[in-house]
């Protein structure tokens, strides 16, 4: 299964990054039993945090997908990390959660953490359809623009 979602990266022009390191006092992951906890990746591209400010406000739905999108490929990162490089261990994503910056009166979230979910959808095939939460935050770390956590189901 590993092979088929390499095949499935490589097909989406998706070269996994390095994992980010944490910016703070936490663990990228934590893994107990069958469950792979990732912490909040941030749409980090080429070293920094490449969407920064405000959904509604300074960045518009389609620039949230896509931080959404560099916080999915940061997530399979992490986990790839986590599971010694093989991410065939991954059984199921079994949520994801989404913070958005948001100015007051913005109520696309779920619009923009659908750039998170279709692409963990598209690499991951049935094992990637997940449970979701999308909410508007304030502020993010770093100005980010979406940050995203992940629970995941592995094989043992």
């Amino acid at each position: 299964m590993s092979d088929a979602i390499e095949g499935r990266l490589t097909e989406l022009g998706i070269t996994l990054p390095p994992a980010a390191s944490p910016a703070a006092n936490y663990v990228p992951y934590v893994i107990s039993g069958n469950l792979l906890y990732l912490s909040g990746q941030l749409p980090i591209e080429n070293g920094k945090v490449a969407v920064t400010g405000h959904l509604g406000r300074n960045v518009d739905v389609a620039g949230g997908q896509r931080a959404a999108e560099l916080c999915a490929i940061n997530i399979l990162a992490q986990a790839k990390a986590a599971l010694g490089g093989d991410l065939g261990r991954i059984k199921r994503v079994i949520k994801l959660n989404g913070f958005v910056a948001s100015a007051s009166d913005f109520t696309e979230q779920h619009l923009v953490i659908n750039g998170a979910s279709n692409l963990i959808a598209s690499v991951l095939g049935e094992a990637g359809k997940h449970a979701r939460a999308a909410v508007g935050m304030a502020a993010l770390p770093l100005n980010a623009a979406v940050e995203i956590d992940a629970v995941l189901e592995i094989a043992e």
